[in-house]
Parts: structure tokens; sequence; C-alpha cells
């Protein structure tokens, strides 16, 4: 079977090809990603001499090209990790997001319907949710939730994932959803807070905490959300959402302090700074949907899979540099 995986220079989508290109051998993952700002190919590099990978420069929002790829690759099956997803830069510039988020989703799904794929696989996240009161730690988000987005971003996955299932319901496209929380591991852009904290404590800078760093998030590890995604896409029912959460609810706060006492670093580093506008309180996920039917459970605990986060940044501090300096802007040049 034969694989479009969008978006797989990014942070997820990467780490979803490690994983898939390793576990399949007999079928063939075709990357797409526009190597915009968070997509980086040092990312997938070592991937360039397996027999079932290719990779391929382009925006999914450009329909001509998008079309002429579907027609010349004949996918099976496309999963969408491509998308801006930057909270603080939403707020700043909307625009971008609706035009990838949303257009892009819709350039795809035409595609899928012209040339017949057998799945269409949407990558959501759990802010479509909303947030939940720091109070009720019994509350959590179910696929049941109604969407209530808080920030542009939000609002542009959340309406992604409506015109997905208006696909389904409209043109009856197979299509499945997944929400996930706050992901973790190696290669995330250094915009997102655990890498933030990791490079800045690594040069003793001051680490920019949000309000009080009260806010609390359910941190999973990107493997373990790239083991949920492949499973929903080869056993998940049509037209379903999944959620996949990693019951390791943390305060920002704590997220931080972990991560300085692992290095060594004081928390006179911490500076609190200004709250972001309308910033969720907290996310939490019932996976309870995913482990009883697809059989999905967790490989990581956040102990133990943050500790591994942060040696691989000990270890890669060149990988972080090269984005710091721009330096990785530079890193595929088409043969």
């Amino acid at each position: 079977m034969k694989f479009l995986v969008t978006g797989g220079a990014g942070f997820i989508g990467s780490n979803y090809l490690y994983y898939v290109t390793e576990k399949y051998s007999e079928d063939y993952f075709v990357c797409l990603d526009a190597l915009t700002y968070a997509g980086n190919y040092n990312n997938i590099k070592p991937l360039e001499n397996k027999d079932n990978f290719k990779f391929v420069k382009g925006d999914i929002t450009d329909r001509e090209f998008v079309d002429k790829l579907f027609a010349e690759e004949k996918f099976d099956y496309v999963i969408n990790f491509a998308a801006e997803s930057h909270v603080d830069n939403s707020i700043k510039n909307p625009g971008i997001f609706l035009t990838t988020n949303i257009i892009g989703t819709q350039v795809l799904m035409d595609a899928c319907r012209k040339y017949g794929i057998k799945r269409y696989h949407q990558v959501s996240t759990d802010e479509v949710y909303g947030d939940l009161p720091l109070d009720r730690p019994d509350l959590k988000f179910t696929e049941e939730t109604p969407i209530h987005t808080s920030s542009p971003y939000s609002s542009s996955k959340a309406s992604a994932d409506l015109l997905v299932m208006a696909y389904y319901r409209t043109y009856g496209l197979p299509v499945t959803i997944s929400r996930c929380s706050n992901n973790y591991g190696p290669y995330q852009f250094p915009e997102k807070l655990i890498p933030v904290v990791i490079s800045k404590a690594l040069k003793n800078e001051k680490i920019p905490v949000y309000g009080k760093g009260e806010n609390v998030r359910d941190w999973i590890h990107v493997v373990d959300h790239n083991i949920g995604v492949d499973l929903i896409v080869r056993k998940g029912e049509v037209a379903q959402v999944y959620n996949l959460g990693g019951h390791s609810e943390r305060t920002n706060l704590e997220v931080v302090k972990t991560i300085l006492k692992q290095l060594g670093k004081s928390e006179d580093l911490i500076e609190f700074v200004t709250n972001r506008p309308g910033h969720d309180l907290r996310y939490a996920i019932d996976s309870t949907k995913s482990e009883r039917e697809l059989g999905w459970k967790l490989t990581h605990t956040f102990e133990d899979g943050i500790k591994d986060t942060v040696d691989w940044y000990v270890n890669n501090e060149e990988w972080i540099e090269n984005i710091l300096s721009g330096e990785y802007r530079k890193s595929y040049t088409k043969l």
C-alpha cells in the first residue's frame, strides 16, 4: 500500500515516518512537506536511503500540484499532519492558519475524492474542545465533548475537523480524525514549551513562563501518539473521532521545574511573563475509546519520556543551533 504523509518533515510527522517505515517494509511512504519555517529536512534526512520512502517538496494548498502528485503516485491512504500549529503565531497572524489548516485540508480531500483513496486521516488536537476548569480534575475531554475553541489556531483545526466530517456525510469520503494532547519528544521545533525550556536552560538564559505557570496540559510522548495514529488509520472505523491522551497532567511550572532539575539548573532562571490572550486553563483527554476499540496503550510514562527527551536535546545541541541560526533552512537541496 502507498501512503501520503503530509507535514512529514515536522516534529510529529517525522517521528511517524521513522516508526512506520521501520515497521512496514512492504508499504511505501511519500512525505510531502512545504518546508516552511517549522519543516526541517534534517529531521528526515536519515530516511533518504530507505527503499520504502520518498520525499516531495510541495504545499498542500497548491491544488494543481497536489492533483498532479495524486495522479502520479496513486495513493491508497492519506495522513494529514501538515498544519500551522503555534498558538502565539496564530494570534499574531491568523490568516496563514486558515489557509493551511482549512484550505489545505480541502485541497487534499478533493484529491482523495477524485482518485478514490481508501482512507483520509486528519491529525487534529485536543485544543478544539476548548479548556476545562482547574478545580474539576474529574472532567476530561471525550469524543462527544462539544467543540469550543479559544484561539485562531484551535478554530482553524476545528473548522478542518468539521469539513472532514462534512466530506464524509456529503460525498462518502472514508475519513477518520485523531485528537491528541500535548506532544513531546525528539525533533520538536524550539518554539514550544519543552524545547524552549531545554535550549534556554542549557545557555543559562531566562525561561519565560506565562502567568503563574498554573495552566495544565496532558502530555503524550510523540511515539505513543503515532502508534495511535497508525492503529486508527489501519483499524479505526470510518467517520469516527479517536482521542489520544497521555494520562500525564502537569502544570506548565511543574514541567519547567522537572526539566531544570534534570539539567541541574537553578529555578532562578524562571521568569513569569504576562499571560497569553485567551490562554486555556486545562486540557485532559479521555482515551478510553481508543484503548477499548483499537487496543491502543501507552508505552512511555511522563517521567521516563521527559528524561529521554531532555537527554536527546542535550546530545543534539547542534540540531537546535541549526534552527536558531536559520542554517536548517538550507538542509534540503533538490538533486
